[in-house]
C-alpha cells in the first residue's frame, strides 16, 4: 500500500472547454507526482463526487490529500469536501487555491497578454458564493491583484454575491475610468467566464486555466 494519494476536487461544469482545461491541469499535476496516485473528482455536476472517490481511492492507500481546485472557501469546501474528509480516516483536505499571490502575478500576465494599459481601471470577476468567508478571500485576493498591478482594483463577482460584474463595470465608468477591463478570477470555461464578454467591459481576460502558475499553487498546497 502506497502512502500518500492526491484527490484533486474541482467545482464540475457542463461545459466541456471548462471541463478539459481541468483534467489538463489534473494530467500537469500528476506529471508533477509520478510517484503518487493522482486523481480528480467534483462537488458537483460531474462525477465522481469526491466521497465516491475517496472510498475507492483509500482502498489503495493509508492516507490521501485532498486538494480543493477552488480560489475560496465556501460550502464547497466547508461543507462537501469537509464532511467527505471526514467519513474517511486518513484523509486530509488542505487550504483552496486562493487567495495566492502566484494568482494575482498570473493575473497581471493576463492583463499585460490582453494589451491592457497600465493603471487602466480593473474588475476582477470571482464566481460568488453565500458565505462571508469566500468573500473574505475574494477581497485578499483583489488586495493582491491591486499589489502586482499598481492601479484601482475593484471587486465583482458573476453570480450570488454583489455587486454583480456589470454594476462594478458601470460603477468605475461612473467614477471616471476610461477603460476598465475584466480580470477573470475564474478556474476554467463556462458559464459564469461566458457571462463576463457581456458586462460592458473593453477588454476581458481569460479564465487561470492550466497555467504553471495554477500547477505551482496546488504543489504548495500538496
Amino acid at each position: 500500500m502506497e502512502h500518500t494519494a492526491v484527490v484533486l476536487v474541482a467545482h464540475g461544469t457542463r461545459d466541456e472547454r471548462g471541463a478539459e482545461t481541468v483534467r489538463r491541469l489534473a494530467r500537469r499535476v500528476a506529471e508533477s507526482l509520478p510517484t503518487q496516485e493522482v486523481t480528480l473528482a467534483y462537488v458537483d455536476v460531474q462525477e465522481p463526487l469526491v466521497g465516491e472517490l475517496l472510498d475507492d481511492v483509500m482502498t489503495r492507500h493509508a492516507s490521501v490529500v485532498v486538494v480543493p481546485l477552488l480560489l475560496s472557501r465556501g460550502f464547497h469546501v466547508d461543507v462537501d469536501i469537509a464532511n467527505a474528509v471526514a467519513e474517511h480516516r486518513g484523509s486530509r483536505a488542505v487550504a483552496p487555491l486562493g487567495p495566492d499571490p502566484l494568482l494575482a502575478a498570473l493575473m497581471v500576465e493576463h492583463l499585460r497578454a490582453s494589451n491592457v494599459a497600465p493603471g487602466t481601471h480593473v474588475v476582477m470577476a470571482a464566481a460568488g458564493s453565500s458565505r462571508a468567508v469566500a468573500a473574505e478571500d475574494v477581497e485578499t485576493a483583489a488586495d493582491q491583484l491591486a499589489t502586482e498591478w499598481g492601479g484601482p482594483v475593484t471587486v465583482a463577482y458573476a453570480a450570488g454575491t454583489q455587486p454583480s460584474v456589470p454594476d462594478a463595470v458601470a460603477s468605475a465608468r461612473a467614477a471616471g475610468a476610461s477603460t476598465v477591463a475584466i480580470a477573470s478570477y475564474l478556474l476554467a470555461e463556462g458559464f459564469f467566464h461566458d457571462r463576463l464578454s457581456d458586462a460592458g467591459a473593453d477588454i476581458v481576460t481569460p479564465p487561470l486555466g492550466d497555467d504553471d502558475a495554477v500547477v505551482a499553487v496546488i504543489l504548495s498546497r500538496w
